[in-house]
């Protein structure tokens, strides 16, 4: 495409960064495993609409203010991380309730709930906005690029990671497919996630611009 230099070499670093291990792919395998197949498949949709709602913020150079602003990116930084926090709290809770975790085990009842989660949690992640900022121009021509070549770029970048994420979120759902009649596995996955998600929160309040 007009604007885009080694393109070639930009799908090969998509893809090892998305396979390379990360918040987003923590996320998943903790709804994959804790809630199931559904689950997992919507937080795969949800985390890539977040994405692609970096990649446009960025092409359109809403993105730059959180470089250019701490103030920005740290309220931002604190309000995603304080959502992480309060999802593990309420898987932490939920395990106590072996009729909710029923009720959160089912794709009707939470397919569209966790996709939205995952399309906030990553949105509210201003690492992955910046990280945007760095990435994709490396892969532009300054002197021909435009939008349309950063946004076609993230769409790539999008497509690539969902496929991988989708593939992640099915073999780990097994997992949970192989436990599932098993409340005391399902309250403690649902505990271990809960952690996992806090951890999450904690390390996103703690994380530096860079």
């Amino acid at each position: 495409m007009y604007g885009i230099e080694n393109f070639e070499l930009f799908c090969l670093s998509a893809v090892f960064l998305s396979i390379t291990p990360g918040p987003d792919t923590i996320y998943i395998l903790g709804r994959a495993i804790s809630q199931g197949r559904h689950s997992g498949i919507a937080s795969v949709l949800g985390i890539s609409t977040g994405v692609l709602i970096h990649t446009i913020a960025a092409a359109i150079g809403l993105s730059t203010i959180l470089a250019t602003s701490a103030l920005v990116f740290k309220i931002i930084k604190l309000i995603g991380a304080a959502y992480l926090i309060y999802l593990g709290i309420t898987l932490i809770l939920a395990s106590k309730d072996t009729d909710l975790i029923s009720k959160n085990n089912s794709p009707a009842s939470s397919f569209w709930k966790i996709y939205r989660q995952g399309v906030i949690t990553n949105v509210l992640n201003p690492k992955v906005a910046l990280f945007f900022l760095s990435f994709l121009p490396q892969f532009i021509d300054p002197n021909h690029g435009n939008v349309t070549s950063f946004i076609f770029l993230g769409l790539i970048y999008v497509f690539i990671c969902t496929i991988w994420y989708l593939i992640f979120a099915g073999f780990s759902s097994a997992i949970a497919i192989a436990f599932k009649e098993n409340p005391l596995w399902i309250r403690t996955i649902n505990k271990i996630s809960g952690c996992i998600f806090i951890g999450l929160g904690l390390n996103l309040a703690f994380s530096k611009a860079d």
